[in-house]
């Protein structure tokens, strides 16, 4: 079983025991996600694999914080913030902007990447990164060394 899914069963234990209302439900609606998919796909989930849900959950409430701002819905917008800091507790320390460009030039220099037409190639060996950096700054530091 994934220690981070054990890590949130408690989590929850805990939360409903503090009486801690968001968090617990927040907690419930991730556990509801993980249990769907591993119904679903007839699987145990990894922890692999709960990082990759999570980390779909975290971009859902990205984009509906977005909508909400654009629409100047604050307490909509809090909400989703919130459950953002909720799912990045549970998910791998993000790589800084200085970390993230120097693995992403270790990658290059494996690769043989050398101009921006190897991008494609770049973006395929950049799988290992993707727990600990978003798929857009690895494009973006990407683009930015290959130019």
């Amino acid at each position: 079983m994934s220690q981070i899914k054990e890590r949130m069963a408690q989590d929850l234990k805990e939360a409903m025991k503090s009486g801690e209302t968001f968090k617990r439900d927040t907690l419930r609606l991730l556990n509801s996600a993980l249990k769907q998919v591993e119904v679903d796909k007839r699987i145990v989930l990894s922890d692999e694999d709960v990082i990759g849900i999570l980390k779909s959950a975290y971009k859902q409430r990205e984009d509906a914080l977005e909508a909400y701002l654009n629409a100047t819905r604050d307490d909509l917008a809090q909400k989703e913030k919130q459950e953002m800091d909720i799912i990045l507790s549970y998910l791998p320390k993000q790589l800084s902007d200085e970390e993230l460009k120097e693995a992403v030039k270790k990658l290059i220099a494996e690769i043989g990447a050398e101009g921006s037409k190897d991008l494609g190639k770049v973006m395929g060996a950049s799988k290992k990164l993707s727990s600990v950096a978003d798929g857009k700054r690895i494009s973006a530091i990407a683009k930015e060394l290959l130019s």
